[in-house]
């Protein structure tokens, strides 16, 4: 609904008012032909014809009218325009009732003395992952995630890697002049305008994502929006990793003063745990002393034939079979890890670990493979990740937890005390999300309270 015009951008609102009553009279119609598993459930939709026009694309518009998501006037016009949808919808859904009838629940709802309406709520502001790649538009009322990524497209010729950039940072810095086959390059590479010279400042305010912008402004973003809608309001509230418990109390609190309905806090880096160590360390006490004679032994070699057992072990990330081979007099020797498509990096890690959990069990030591194998474990359990899976006694933090349990299940023991979290050490390039069990690439971000892939359009949610 951006219209330019002369190199101005503004808002058509005969445009957005047309297509708002459109959508009303569509979503009530989607009311009456979706079949539903249950005379229950159909009942229970028909007397409240809840309905939930949203939007969509409210960065790619700041960028366009050229106002920062984190100012004053950004604020401003969220509010006026939901407002607007708000009142539209809620006029377009009085004038269905004239035509078809109110909702049969009408005069029990909190609208039984005002003008009688089609529907019990008509706006929500829901998750709009897949639907808004499609669109080739920023998410829901998110900040973007990054100016650029890149996706992964696999054929019949192989795997492609194909760059993707904002379609609205590039149509502008074309107008405005800023644009170069060397910024779009080091922006793919950064995702985000952050120390790149030579762009202007206006710009540099303009085009921040999602991690650059405070929470606060997040927070208010989401308030502006809620204000103005019926039912809840889909958004990630991004802190950095950096932020402290007291923050993320202040975002709570921020988000019940301003009345939002509910809030989701991400800290950026959170899902860090333990650091992996694989092999022995500590003095313990009677355990023998290695000698220079280790050094001359080597790493074991294995046997043309070997038993054990195959573990299936569902991850975060998918199910994983974790096999463990015995010599014949029963010690563990090989671990073998299997998870994700073939040539992805899920399975790339997978196979990883399962070397070096190996190479522990055959390389000499002191300890015997039994002990070695529960040092594995113990650096292994409750590494933590991004979205655990199953309850209680059950639940699994991450592939290497999940590989620990495995391991313990095995040689009868338990993962053991949940330890306090770690600090995870920051450097180097900073990646662009969490590893998708789909595509296995490190591109699985968190918006609008969901979880979405940027390569493969996989979602959680």
């Amino acid at each position: 609904f951006a219209r330019e015009q002369d190199g101005r951008w503004s808002l058509d609102w005969d445009e957005l008012e047309r297509v708002v009553r459109l959508a009303v009279r569509f979503l009530d119609d989607v009311i009456e032909v979706n079949p539903y598993p249950l005379a229950a459930i159909d009942a229970m939709v028909k007397a409240n014809r809840r309905i939930g026009l949203g939007v969509m694309g409210w960065a790619d518009l700041l960028f366009a009218l050229d106002i920062p998501y984190d100012s004053e006037e950004a604020l401003e016009l969220a509010g006026r325009l939901m407002a607007f949808i708000q009142n539209v919808g809620h006029d377009q859904s009085a004038r269905l009732a004239e035509e078809r009838g109110p909702f049969p629940n009408y005069e029990r709802s909190i609208y039984e003395r005002g003008r009688a309406l089609r529907n019990s709520t008509v706006t929500t502001i829901a998750p709009t992952g897949t639907i808004s790649m499609i669109a080739g538009c920023s998410s829901g009322i998110e900040p973007v995630f990054a100016l650029a990524f890149e996706h992964r497209v696999k054929g019949v010729d192989g795997e492609r890697v194909l760059p993707f950039v904002s379609q609205s940072f590039e149509r502008i810095g074309r107008q405005r002049g800023f644009y170069s086959d060397a910024l779009m390059g080091e922006v793919a590479r950064r995702g985000t305008l952050a120390g790149i010279p030579g762009v202007p400042e206006a710009a540099r305010a303009v085009f921040k994502t999602a991690h650059e912008i405070h929470w606060s402004w997040h927070v208010r973003h989401q308030a502006a929006f809620q204000r103005h809608t019926d039912n809840g309001v889909s958004k990630t509230i991004n802190l950095p990793a950096d932020a402290t418990g007291q923050d993320v109390a202040d975002a709570y609190l921020l988000a019940w003063r301003e009345g939002c309905l509910g809030i989701t806090v991400f800290r950026d880096g959170c899902k860090g745990g333990q650091v992996l160590n694989v092999g022995v360390g500590g003095d313990a006490a009677g355990a023998p002393e290695a000698t220079d004679a280790l050094d001359d032994r080597v790493v074991r070699p294995r046997p043309h034939s070997l038993a054990g057992a195959t573990y299936r072990m569902e991850t975060p990330i998918g199910t994983a079979f974790v096999t463990v081979n015995e010599t014949p007099g029963g010690d563990p020797f090989e671990v073998f890890v299997q998870v994700g498509k073939a040539g992805s990096d899920t399975m790339a890690v997978a196979e990883a670990l399962g070397r070096l959990i190996s190479l522990v069990l055959r390389l000499p030591s002191p300890l015997s493979p039994r002990r070695r194998l529960e040092e594995v474990i113990s650096q292994l359990a409750w590494i933590g990740g991004g979205q655990p899976t199953g309850f209680g006694a059950a639940k699994v933090l991450s592939l290497p937890d999940a590989l620990a349990r495995t391991l313990g299940e095995h040689i009868g023991i338990g993962r053991g005390p949940a330890p306090e979290a770690a600090e995870t050490p920051e450097g180097g390039r900073r990646r662009v999300g969490d590893l998708c069990k789909e595509c296995g690439q490190a591109t699985l971000v968190y918006e609008e309270g969901c979880k979405k892939c940027l390569s493969c359009g996989f979602n959680e949610c």
